[in-house]
């Protein structure tokens, strides 16, 4: 019976967890080569709102940001890593770029929550927590806990 559930539970993950893998995958591969002035632009955007990313050198800065978008790819494309870890790891992601969204001038209309011309693509984002939550949740839900399968318990059979 859990077997089935795992195929199930997989089955309605895999929308989220292919969009947002794939997303992730791309945006961390077209960091992986960037020059100079993208890693300074970059590193200089997210050191405006988050400070203390500052005082780190700005091509480590792209290549860290880099690394964790494909290690979020990976959580999402790779079945086997748990709904509530891939799930937590595109919530964490998210958060901070809404905070980059929230917190910079020029992100929003003036006493607004809507986004101005330039804020539309961090605005963007909110879909990446609305799926991160998603995953999460079912994660967290529909996991009973048995290392070796379900054995009837009440969590997997409600």
């Amino acid at each position: 019976m859990a077997f089935g559930w795992a195929w199930d539970s997989l089955a309605r993950q895999l929308p989220l967890r292919l969009t947002a893998g794939t997303f992730f995958l791309g945006s961390g591969l077209s960091k992986l080569g960037a020059d100079e002035a993208t890693a300074e632009g970059l590193h200089q955007f997210a050191a405006g709102t988050y400070p203390f990313l500052g005082e780190q050198d700005a091509r480590k800065f792209v290549r860290l940001l880099s690394a964790g978008e494909l290690a979020i790819a990976t959580a999402l494309l790779v079945p086997v890593v748990p709904a509530a870890v891939a799930g937590a790891a595109v919530t964490a992601f998210s958060v901070g770029t809404l905070g980059l969204y929230l917190r910079t001038p020029g992100m929003r209309e003036e006493g607004s929550l809507r986004p101005t011309e330039q804020g539309i693509a961090l605005a963007k984002d909110v879909w990446l927590l609305g799926m991160g939550v998603s995953l999460l949740v079912d994660g967290v839900n529909g996991h009973c806990g048995h290392r070796h399968g379900c054995h009837g318990c009440h969590r997997c059979h409600r």
